[in-house]
C-alpha cells in the first residue's frame, strides 16, 4: 500500500491506503506539474479571497501568500524537488509543501473549494497563456510571408486546381494564400482565448460555495473577464479546450497544406524552389539527395494534433454532468498537441523564410501557352460570344493545336478562323501571360495591382492584430 503522507487530499473515509498500482495508474504528477504556475497564482487568489470573506486573517493571508511565493522560487530553483515528488497531483503537491512550511494553516487554505474547480480554472489559465504565445507565433510566420510576397512581387508561377497547371498566378498571390489561412488561425486562437476566459471558482465540487466568496473580485484577481453562469456546468465544461484543439487542428491541417505545396514544388519535376541546408537532410545511402524533412514533419505531425481533439471528443462524449475523473484525460492531449503546433509553426517559419524561390523556372512555366486557354475563350466573349459557346471553341482549338503538335498562340489565323471566325489577328496580344494577370484585377485577384492593395491590406490586418493581441 501507499499514499499515506504523499500529497493526497483525502482519505479519512479509507481504513487503508490505495494500492501502489493503482496510485500510480491515477496519479497525474507527471503532466499536471505544468500547472504549478496557475495553482500557485489561484492559490494566492483564493488566500485573499478567504481573507475577503473573514475567514483568513490578514496575518494568515501573508503568511500564505510568502509560502506560495517561496515554492515558487524553490520550484524553479530545484527541479529535483518535484521529480522526487509522490504527490498525487499537483494540488497535493502544494498543500503538502504547505503544510510542511505552515502546519495547519496550510491546511486552512483549501477551505470552501474543491479539486474539480480548481482543475478547471487552472487549465483555463494554461489555454489562455497558450493561445496567447500561438497568436504570437503566428504573427512572426504571417509577417515571414509578407516580406517574402514583397521580395518576389510581380514573379508570375503557374496556378494549379487537380494538380493540374490551369492559370498564370503571381507568386506573391500564392504567399498571400496561405498567409490568410494562417490568419484564420490567428483569429482562431483569440477565440479560443475567450472561451476560456470564464472563471468557475466558486463553483465547488458542483453544488457552488458554501462561504461568502466574492467571486467576481476572485475572477478579476487572476485575469478572467468573467465568471461561469452554473457551478454543475464550471466543473465538467471542456469546450473551451475543444475548441483549442479545433483550433490546432486546422492550424496543423493549414501547415500540412503549405507543407505538401513546397515539397511538391522542391522536386525536380517543379524546381520552383530551392530547399535551405538548414532545414533538410540527406540520404545514408545516394550522396545527391536533399530531402524535406522539416516539410515531412510538419505534414506528418498534423495527424497527431487532430488525433488529440478526437481523443478528448470521445472521452467527453460518455460523460454524464459534473466532474468525472475520465476527465484527468484531457491536459496530456492539449498539453502535447499545443507543444506540437508551436514547434511546428516555429520551423515553418524559420524554413520559409530561409527558402530561395527560383525565379526563372517559375516565370519559364507561367508561360505555358496551355494556361492561357481561359484567356481565349475570354477573347470571344468579349467579341460578342456566349461563353459556354466560346469555352467549346477554345476547346476545339486547343485540341487541333495539339494535333498539330504546337500551342493554341502558334495555331495560324486561318486554321483558328476555320473553327471559329470570330478569331481575328490581334488574339495573340491577349494570350501573354501578363495579359492574364492585369486582366484579373477584382479584389482579392492575382493582378499586380490587386495583389499589391492586399499586401498593404494584410500589412494593416497583421499591425492590428498585433496591437490587440
Amino acid at each position: 500500500m501507499t499514499g499515506e503522507g504523499q500529497g493526497r487530499m483525502w482519505g479519512g473515509r479509507f481504513e487503508r491506503g490505495p494500492d501502489d498500482s493503482f496510485y500510480q495508474f491515477e496519479r497525474s504528477w507527471a503532466f499536471d506539474r505544468r500547472l504549478l504556475p496557475q495553482e500557485l497564482a489561484l492559490d494566492g487568489a483564493w488566500a485573499r479571497a478567504l481573507e475577503r470573506a473573514g475567514i483568513l486573517t490578514a496575518d494568515e493571508r501573508a503568511r500564505l501568500v510568502a509560502a506560495l511565493d517561496s515554492i515558487a522560487r524553490r520550484a524553479a530553483a530545484e527541479p529535483g524537488w518535484l521529480d522526487a515528488s509522490r504527490a498525487e497531483d499537483v494540488h497535493g503537491f502544494v498543500e503538502q509543501a504547505l503544510i510542511e512550511s505552515l502546519g495547519p494553516l496550510g491546511a486552512k487554505l483549501h477551505t470552501g473549494r474543491s479539486r474539480n474547480e480548481m482543475i478547471a480554472a487552472e487549465f483555463r489559465m494554461f489555454v489562455k497563456l497558450a493561445a496567447s504565445d500561438l497568436e504570437q507565433a503566428l504573427g512572426a510566420m504571417m509577417a515571414s510571408f509578407v516580406a517574402l510576397a514583397e521580395r518576389y512581387f510581380g514573379v508570375p508561377m503557374p496556378g494549379s486546381t487537380h494538380l493540374q497547371h490551369a492559370q498564370p498566378i503571381l507568386l506573391s498571390h500564392w504567399l498571400l494564400a496561405h498567409a490568410e489561412a494562417f490568419f484564420r488561425d490567428a483569429e482562431g486562437c483569440a477565440s479560443a482565448r475567450a472561451r476560456a476566459d470564464s472563471c468557475p471558482l466558486g463553483a465547488g465540487a458542483l453544488a457552488g460555495c458554501a462561504f461568502p466568496i466574492d467571486r467576481l473580485a476572485l475572477a478579476r484577481d487572476l485575469g478572467f473577464a468573467r465568471l461561469t453562469a452554473n457551478s454543475l456546468d464550471a466543473v465538467g465544461d471542456r469546450d473551451f479546450a475543444l475548441e483549442y484543439l479545433f483550433t490546432l487542428s486546422v492550424l496543423a491541417t493549414h501547415l500540412s497544406h503549405l507543407a505538401e505545396d513546397v515539397i511538391l514544388f522542391a522536386t525536380p519535376e517543379f524546381a520552383f524552389l530551392v530547399l535551405p541546408d538548414e532545414f533538410s537532410t540527406g540520404s545514408s545511402l545516394m550522396p545527391q539527395k536533399k530531402n524535406p524533412d522539416a516539410w515531412e514533419l510538419i505534414r506528418g505531425k498534423t495527424g497527431r494534433i487532430i488525433g488529440a481533439l478526437v481523443s478528448l471528443l470521445v472521452t467527453l462524449k460518455g460523460l454524464p454532468s459534473s466532474y468525472q475523473r475520465d476527465l484527468q484525460e484531457d491536459k496530456e492531449a492539449l498539453f502535447a498537441a499545443h507543444d506540437q503546433a508551436i514547434a511546428m509553426v516555429r520551423v515553418a517559419t524559420a524554413a520559409i523564410t530561409a527558402t530561395q524561390f527560383n525565379e526563372a523556372r517559375l516565370r519559364e512555366a507561367a508561360a505555358d501557352p496551355a494556361l492561357l486557354a481561359t484567356e481565349a475563350a475570354d477573347y470571344l466573349v468579349a467579341r460578342g460570344l456566349p461563353f459556354r459557346e466560346a469555352h467549346e471553341v477554345v476547346g476545339r482549338a486547343v485540341r487541333e493545336a495539339e494535333r498539330q503538335g504546337m500551342s493554341l498562340a502558334e495555331l495560324p489565323l486561318d486554321a483558328l478562323q476555320h473553327i471559329s471566325p470570330v478569331f481575328a489577328a490581334d488574339l495573340p496580344a491577349a494570350l501573354t501571360v501578363e495579359a492574364a494577370l492585369a486582366r484579373r484585377r477584382v479584389p482579392g485577384g492575382t493582378a499586380p495591382d490587386s495583389v499589391r492593395a492586399a499586401l498593404h491590406e494584410f500589412r494593416t490586418r497583421l499591425a492590428g492584430k498585433a496591437a490587440t493581441s
